[in-house]
C-alpha cells in the first residue's frame, strides 16, 4: 500500500500529517491512525484500489452536486454561489429563488451567456462546467436558496455578519464580574447542590456591587442514572440543561401540591437533606434521590391539574414541548429508555433501540408518553428558573448578566450522540497531544463531531448548539476554541499519542457564530488556552471573538506582562477552575496535591516544579510592586517566608482590573478563600473533581465586609482603564 497515496486522502479528508507540540516537537502521524480517522469519516482506505476509489470520489464530490450543501455568505457583501451543470446545456437562463428566513422571497433570472465558466472537469463520461452565480446582498438569516435550469436544486444560505457582537461600552466602565461553580455554592435554602435560586441571589449580589456579569460552569444535562458521573464537560446533552440545578420549591406546582410539600418536608428528606448540605463535597446521589423524588409528586400534580386543561399552566407547557420539537422529544425518549434499560450506555441497548428511527423507539415513544412528558416537564422548569435568572439580571441592569460556558463535546454514551448518530466520528475520541505537562497526552472521554457530516446537514446541530447555550446569556465561553480550527482526535481505545489533528471549517463556524451572538446580543469568548493554532488568535481578533487570558500563563520577556499590555478584546483572569486558586498557587497546594497523589515522574520534577513556582510569585510581586500594589509588608525576595493574605488576592485583581481587556471575572472560590481547585486534571478518582463545595455560605461570603472593599477596587480600577490607552506595542505582544 502507497504511504504518499494514504497521505494524499488523509490530506483531502482533512487530517493532518504532522503536528508541532508546545515545545516545537514535531511527531508524525501513523497509517494506523490515518487509516482509522478515515474509516470513522466514511472513507474507505483498506487497499490500494479503495485508496485510488477514493481520492477520486473525494476530488469529484463537489462536482457531483449542482449546489454544495450550504453557502455561508457575509452579509454586506455579494453572494457567490458556485453552480455546477452539465456541458453544453441548452437552457439559456438561470433561475433563482431565496425563501428568506420571515416569509419573504427573493426571485431573479441569470443568463448563462452572462456568467463565465470558471472551470470544467469530466465525471462518468460527461463533461461539468462551474459557474459562478451573483446574488445580490442578502439579510442576515438562515434562508433556503434554490436555483433551476430543467430540475431544480437547493441549498441553505446562511448570511452572517463580518463579527460577533460586541457591547457599545465606549462611554461604560470595562466589564467585571464573578464567575463560579454552581454547584459548588453554598447556601441555607439548597439541597446541597447549588441551584439557580442561588444563581438568582449571586445575580442579586453581584448587580448590587457594580458587577456586569456572573459566570457558571457549563449547565449541560448530564446522566440522572448515575449522577456521580458529574464532569459538566462530559455531559449527556449540550442543547439541553441539568435538572439537578431546579430549585425545587421555586416551582410554582411545588406551592399547589400537598403531596410533594409533605414528602419535603419528611423526616427521610429532612435527614437527606441535612447530610447533603452539612458535607464539603457535592453528593450527586443524595441529591439527585431526594430532588428526584420530589419532582416526581410536582409533576404528578401539574399532570393530573393542568397538563391538558385549558388553563396557562397547561398551555405554557404545551408551547414549550412544541416549540422543542424533534430534538427535545428525542431527549425525553433518551432518558426514558435510560431508565428502562437501567443504563445510559446505549450502545449496549437492543439493536434496534440503539437507532431513534427505528420503528421499536416510534412505538416506545408513543406507549411511554407519560414518562417522555416527565422528563420535558423538567426542562421546561429548567428553562423558567434559567430565563428567570436573565431577567432579573437585565431589571438590575447588569451589561452583560450570564455568562455561560459551552463544552467542547458529548459523552460517547450522550444523549446527543443518540440522537444524531450521525453528526459524530463513532469509535474515535477528542483530547490533547503530548505536552511537558503530560508527557502521555490526554483522552477526555468525549466524541467529536464529524465536519464533512456537519457542512452537509448545513452545520443544524452546531447552529442549535449556539441558539440553545446564547438564549438567556450575555456572553458565552467556548471551551477549547481550537477546536473550530481543529480537534486533535484519537482512535477510540488507543494511545493519545496515536491522535491526529482533523481540520474543521473554522470560517464558516465563526461566521455562523457571528451570526447567532448579534442575534442574542452575546459576546463569544473563545478559550484558547494550551496548544494554539497559528493564525487562530488573530482570526478571532478579526471576528470579534475575546481572547482568554489567565494571569498564571501571561509571562512575557521574563515578567509578568503589564496591565496595559493586555488586548482589549480579552477576557482575564486571575485563575481557572482548572488551575490553582490563589490560595493555593501562592502555598503551593496544588503542587502538594500532586506529589501526593504520585503525578509527577520524580523528585526531581517536583523539586522543579516548587523551584519554578518560587521564581512565578516572585515575578508577581515585582509585577505588583511596579504597580504600587504590593500589600504591606510583602518584599520582592521574600515570598517563600510571606504568609498568604486575602491583600495579596485583592492586590491580584486590582492589577488585571486596570487592563483595557473588555471582561474581567473574579472567581467565587478566589473571594471565599479557598485553597484546593475544582478540578485537577489528569485525575479521575483520585481527587473529588467538580464535587468540592464552598467552605462558606454565600450569605456569609456577601456579608464579608473585605470582599465588599475589593468589589469597590475592581470598579474603580475598570472605570480608570477607560483612560488607559494599550501603548504601542509590537504585534506579538498584542496576541
Amino acid at each position: 500500500m502507497s504511504d504518499a497515496s494514504l497521505d494524499a486522502l488523509a490530506d483531502a479528508a482533512g487530517i493532518e500529517a504532522r503536528y508541532w507540540d508546545i515545545q516545537g516537537r514535531l511527531h508524525e502521524r501513523s497509517p494506523d491512525t490515518a487509516r482509522h480517522l478515515l474509516r470513522a469519516l466514511g472513507i474507505s482506505s483498506d487497499s490500494d484500489a479503495e485508496i485510488a476509489a477514493s481520492l477520486v470520489l473525494l476530488a469529484e464530490e463537489a462536482w457531483r452536486e449542482t449546489l454544495p450543501p450550504v453557502i455561508v455568505a457575509k452579509e454586506a457583501s455579494p453572494i457567490c454561489v458556485p453552480v455546477r451543470l452539465a456541458a453544453p446545456t441548452a437552457a439559456r437562463s438561470l433561475r433563482w429563488s431565496i425563501d428568506l428566513e420571515g416569509g419573504p422571497r427573493a426571485a431573479g433570472e441569470s443568463r448563462l451567456q452572462d456568467l463565465c465558466v470558471e472551470a470544467t472537469r469530466d465525471i462518468a463520461g460527461s463533461t461539468i462546467a462551474l459557474y459562478r452565480l451573483q446574488l445580490p446582498r442578502q439579510p442576515l438569516g438562515h434562508h433556503r436558496l434554490r436555483v433551476a435550469l430543467t430540475n431544480e436544486a437547493a441549498a441553505d444560505l446562511i448570511v452572517a455578519p463580518a463579527r460577533c457582537h460586541l457591547p457599545d461600552n465606549r462611554s461604560t466602565p470595562r466589564f467585571w464580574g464573578i464567575s463560579t461553580q454552581l454547584y459548588a455554592v453554598r447556601s441555607d435554602k439548597n439541597w446541597g447542590i447549588g441551584d439557580f435560586g442561588d444563581l438568582s441571589a449571586l445575580v442579586h449580589w453581584s448587580a448590587a456591587c457594580g458587577a456586569g456579569v456572573v459566570g457558571v460552569n457549563p449547565l449541560h444535562a448530564l446522566f440522572l442514572d448515575a449522577p456521580e458521573s458529574a464532569s459538566p464537560y462530559s455531559p449527556s446533552s449540550r442543547l439541553f440543561l441539568n435538572p439537578l440545578y431546579l430549585d425545587v420549591t421555586a416551582i410554582p406546582d411545588f406551592a399547589e401540591s400537598e403531596a410533594a410539600r409533605f414528602l419535603a418536608n419528611s423526616s427521610a428528606t429532612a435527614e437527606a437533606l441535612d447530610t447533603a448540605r452539612r458535607s464539603s463535597f457535592v453528593s450527586y446521589a443524595t441529591v439527585a434521590a431526594t430532588k428526584l423524588a420530589v419532582l416526581e409528586e410536582l409533576y404528578r400534580h401539574f399532570r393530573t391539574t393542568h397538563a391538558r386543561a385549558d388553563d396557562e399552566h397547561g398551555r405554557a407547557f404545551r408551547r414549550f414541548v412544541n416549540g422543542g420539537g424533534v430534538s427535545l422529544n428525542r431527549f425525553a425518549t433518551f432518558q426514558t429508555l435510560c431508565e428502562t434499560f437501567a443504563t445510559h450506555n446505549w450502545m449496549r441497548w437492543p439493536d434496534r433501540s440503539s437507532d431513534p428511527n427505528s420503528d421499536e423507539v416510534v412505538r416506545f415513544t408513543r406507549d411511554r408518553e407519560d414518562r417522555l412528558s416527565f422528563y420535558q416537564y423538567l426542562q421546561w422548569q429548567c428553562e423558567i428558573q434559567l430565563a428567570a435568572v436573565a431577567v432579573s439580571a437585565k431589571m438590575q441592569e447588569m451589561a452583560l448578566g450570564l455568562y455561560r460556558d459551552l463544552a467542547v463535546s458529548v459523552d460517547v454514551s450522550s444523549s446527543d450522540h443518540w440522537a444524531n448518530q450521525e453528526c459524530f466520528l463513532r469509535d474515535t475520541r477528542v483530547g490533547a497531544p503530548p505536552d511537558p505537562f503530560n508527557e502521555k497526552g490526554q483522552e477526555w472521554g468525549i466524541i467529536p463531531l464529524n465536519p464533512r457530516r456537519l457542512r452537509s446537514a448545513g452545520y443544524a446541530h452546531f447552529i442549535a448548539l449556539l441558539q440553545a447555550n446564547m438564549r438567556h446569556a450575555g456572553a458565552l465561553r467556548v471551551d477549547h476554541v481550537m477546536g473550530w480550527q481543529r480537534l486533535f482526535v484519537i482512535p477510540a481505545g488507543a494511545s493519545p499519542v496515536e491522535g491526529a489533528y482533523l481540520r474543521f471549517p473554522l470560517d464558516d463556524l465563526l461566521s455562523i457564530a457571528a451570526l447567532e451572538s448579534e442575534r442574542n446580543k452575546c459576546i463569544v469568548i473563545g478559550e484558547d488556552l494550551g496548544t494554539v493554532p497559528a493564525g487562530l488568535r488573530e482570526r478571532m481578533m478579526e471576528a470579534n471573538v475575546l481572547s482568554c487570558r489567565v494571569l498564571y500563563f501571561e509571562q512575557h520577556h521574563g515578567r509578568f506582562r503589564k496591565p496595559a499590555e493586555f488586548p482589549e478584546l480579552a477576557a482575564v483572569s486571575a485563575t481557572t477552575h482548572d488551575l490553582a486558586t490563589l490560595r493555593g498557587y501562592w502555598t503551593g497546594e496544588d503542587i502538594a496535591l500532586k506529589t501526593s497523589l504520585g503525578i509527577f515522574k520524580s523528585a526531581e520534577e517536583a523539586e522543579r516544579a516548587r523551584s519554578e513556582r518560587e521564581r512565578d510569585k516572585q515575578l508577581l510581586v515585582e509585577a505588583l510592586g511596579n504597580e504600587g500594589l504590593l500589600p504591606s509588608g510583602l518584599r520582592h525576595g521574600d515570598t517563600a517566608k510571606a504568609p498568604w493574605s486575602a491583600e495579596i488576592a485583592a492586590a491580584v485583581h486590582i492589577y488585571l482590573a486596570r487592563s483595557p481587556a473588555l471582561l474581567l471575572t473574579v472567581q467565587l472560590d478566589d473571594l471565599a478563600d479557598e485553597k484546593q481547585q475544582p478540578n485537577l486534571p489528569g485525575t479521575a478518582a483520585e481527587y473529588p473533581n467538580w464535587r468540592r463545595r464552598l467552605d462558606r455560605t454565600l450569605k456569609d461570603i456577601a456579608a464579608d465586609p473585605v470582599i465588599a472593599d475589593v468589589f469597590t477596587a475592581i470598579a474603580q480600577a475598570r472605570r480608570a482603564s477607560l483612560l488607559v490607552r494599550t501603548q504601542a506595542l509590537d504585534p506579538s505582544d498584542r496576541l
